[in-house]
C-alpha cells in the first residue's frame, strides 16, 4: 500500500503542474513555437483544440482513475442484486442512479440490460438505467463541470436523471414485455453469484489504473475528433450564422437540433465539446444541451443492437419517449435560462 502511494505523488505533482500551466502551454506552443498570428481563424481554432485537449485529457485521466477506484465496490452482480425487488418508481430512481456510476456507453450497456431482463428485473426499470448509463456517465459530468462551470452540469445531472426517471416509468406502466423478441422473453430468470471475493486496497488502485487504460484507449479518437470538429465551430462559424440559425425564437429550433443529433453517433467525450462550441457562437443552453443529448442516448449503433433483443414498436416507443424527454427540457431550459 505504502509503495503504491509513493509511486502516485510525483504522478500528482506532475498533473498539477500540468493542469495550472495549460493555458499558459497552449501560448507558447501557437504564438510562440508555430508563430502564428493573434485573432485570426486559424490560430484561434488552433488554439482552442489544445487548450480545450489539455483541459479534457487531463481530468479525464484523474476522474477516470478516482471513479475506476470507486466502481470497485460495484460489479454487474451486484447492481443486478441491488435492483431485484425494487418497487417500479423506486427501482426507476436507483437504476438510473446507479447509471450514473456505471462506466457504459449506450452500446455496452446493453449486455447488462439483457442480464436485468434475465435476472427478472422489471423492463422499465432496465431501461432507467440503459437511458443514464451513456448519458450521464462520470466522463460526460467531469467535461460539462470543466467546460461549461458547475451550475450547468448540475443542471444536465438533474434533468438527465428526469429523463432516466420519467421514461423508464412510463415504458414499465405501459407493460411493454410482449415486445421483446421470443428468444429474449423466453430466458430463464438467472441466479446471482454470491462470490465476492474482498479487495485490498491495492486492487482498487488497480482497478483504477485499469479503467485509465481501458476507457481513455476506447475514447480518446472521439474526444479528439469532438474537439476538432469544436474547434472548426469556434474559429470559423460566424456567431450570426448559428445564433439565427438555431435560436430560442423559433419554436423548432429544439426538435431540429433533436433530430439533427439523432442520427449521428458520438459518445460524450466526443459530443460536449461540440455542444461547448455552439453556446460560445450564441446557441441558446437548452437547445445545445438537447442536440448533446439525443446524440449520446439516441444513437444508431444501439438502435441496431437494440433490434437484436427489441421488437420495432418497443424500439419507436423507446426513442419517442425519450426525444420527447429531450425536447421538453431544452425547451424548459431555453425558457428559464
Amino acid at each position: 500500500m505504502r509503495n503504491k502511494s509513493i509511486i502516485y505523488i510525483p504522478i500528482l505533482l506532475l498533473w498539477i503542474f500540468l493542469y495550472i500551466y495549460k493555458e499558459a502551454s497552449t501560448n507558447f506552443v501557437v504564438y510562440n513555437w508555430l508563430s502564428m498570428p493573434y485573432e485570426s481563424n486559424l490560430s484561434n481554432t488552433i488554439w482552442f483544440f489544445i487548450s480545450t485537449l489539455q483541459k479534457i485529457f487531463l481530468l479525464l485521466v484523474l476522474v477516470v482513475f478516482l471513479a475506476g477506484i470507486v466502481r470497485s465496490w460495484f460489479s454487474p452482480e451486484k447492481t443486478r442484486k441491488f435492483l431485484e425487488g425494487k418497487s417500479l418508481f423506486a427501482g426507476n430512481v436507483m437504476a438510473s442512479l446507479l447509471g450514473i456510476v456505471t462506466p457504459f456507453c449506450s452500446c455496452s450497456a446493453i449486455p447488462l440490460f439483457l442480464g436485468f431482463i434475465e435476472t427478472g428485473i422489471p423492463i422499465g426499470i432496465t431501461f432507467s438505467f440503459l437511458i443514464a448509463a451513456p448519458m450521464i456517465n462520470e466522463v460526460a459530468v467531469i467535461m460539462l463541470f470543466s467546460l461549461f462551470g458547475w451550475e450547468v452540469g448540475v443542471i444536465y445531472i438533474l434533468m438527465g436523471l428526469l429523463i432516466a426517471i420519467t421514461a423508464g416509468w412510463i415504458i414499465g406502466r405501459l407493460k411493454l414485455e410482449k415486445w421483446l423478441q421470443d428468444w429474449v422473453q423466453n430466458l430463464k430468470f438467472g441466479e446471482i453469484s454470491n462470490d465476492n471475493k474482498p479487495l485490498t486496497f491495492d486492487d482498487r488502485i488497480h482497478a483504477g489504473e485499469i479503467a485509465v487504460k481501458e476507457i481513455i484507449v476506447k475514447i480518446w479518437p472521439y474526444v479528439i475528433l469532438g474537439i476538432a470538429v469544436g474547434a472548426l465551430v469556434h474559429g470559423y462559424v460566424p456567431n450570426d450564422y448559428l445564433a439565427s440559425m438555431i435560436n430560442k425564437s423559433t419554436w423548432y429550433s429544439v426538435p431540429l437540433a433533436v433530430l439533427v443529433g439523432v442520427p449521428l453517433y458520438a459518445c460524450s467525450p466526443g459530443a460536449v465539446p461540440i455542444a461547448y462550441a455552439l453556446i460560445e457562437k450564441g446557441v441558446p443552453l437548452g437547445t445545445a444541451l438537447a442536440f448533446m443529448m439525443s446524440v449520446i442516448a439516441i444513437s444508431l449503433p444501439e438502435l441496431i443492437i437494440l433490434k437484436k433483443v427489441l421488437k420495432l414498436p418497443l424500439i419507436l416507443t423507446f426513442v419517442g419517449i425519450i426525444a420527447a424527454g429531450i425536447i421538453i427540457v431544452g425547451y424548459l431550459l431555453n425558457i428559464l435560462l
